[in-house]
């Protein structure tokens, strides 16, 4: 490590790998509020956030469990269309709380055609809010419904019911076929959007 006198030591977070400071203080200088999406082995975290000078303000916010605690979503939690859901839920709380635009932040996740981070900021997007994005960085609307997994639980049931059994235990023990995890999908998404039916009518939003 260099020891002369100019040396600067790195931040914490960024030694740490938690934080590009130099792409957050481009982001802040937007002046707008940040889509923050995260995801982690086991769920889809995202925060409608406010950068002020004491620190980050959480306007909004959603997580993938809660689409089971509240909604009824029997899928993972940390797949394509959940992270869909999850953002679409965190959206239209912002709308909520008289958000309409902002700025996405996938912090250090890469920036890869079609992941799951995009799939979150697609529900940000249906759900009404304005953010600056190409729309090629964007899922197919069949991996957004979950059609991928569903077809490829058909391909398995049919060839290897085992490993069918095996690869979505999780699904079958949770009540739920994957086969028609299209179907669950829209059902989840569609009390998602009844239980903020008032708010979508007032901000006049449509999907």
């Amino acid at each position: 490590m260099a020891k002369d006198a100019h040396y600067k030591v790195p931040r914490r977070r960024r030694r740490e790998g938690k934080t590009n400071y130099y792409k957050r203080y481009k982001l802040i200088l937007s002046r707008k509020p940040r889509l923050v999406v995260r995801k982690t082995l086991n769920q889809i975290i995202v925060q409608i956030v406010e950068s002020k000078p004491e620190g980050d303000v959480v306007i909004a916010a959603a997580h993938s469990p809660e689409l089971s605690k509240k909604y009824g979503w029997l899928a993972a939690k940390d797949n394509t269309p959940a992270a869909y859901l999850t953002g679409y839920l965190a959206g239209l709380r912002a709308l909520k709380k008289g958000v309409k635009r902002a700025v996405l932040d996938i912090g250090l996740h890469r920036a890869v055609k079609g992941a799951r981070v995009f799939a979150a900021l697609k529900g940000a997007l249906d759900a009404g809010l304005e953010i600056p994005h190409n729309p090629k960085i964007l899922p197919s609307d069949e991996r957004i419904i979950g059609d991928h997994i569903a077809k490829w639980a058909s391909i398995l049931m049919e060839e290897d019911p085992a490993l069918f059994e095996r690869m979505f235990s999780k699904y079958l023990k949770a009540g739920l076929n994957p086969q028609e995890l299209t179907l669950h999908f829209e059902e989840v998404k569609s009390k998602v959007e009844s239980s903020f039916s008032t708010v979508r009518g007032e901000t006049n939003v449509s999907v």
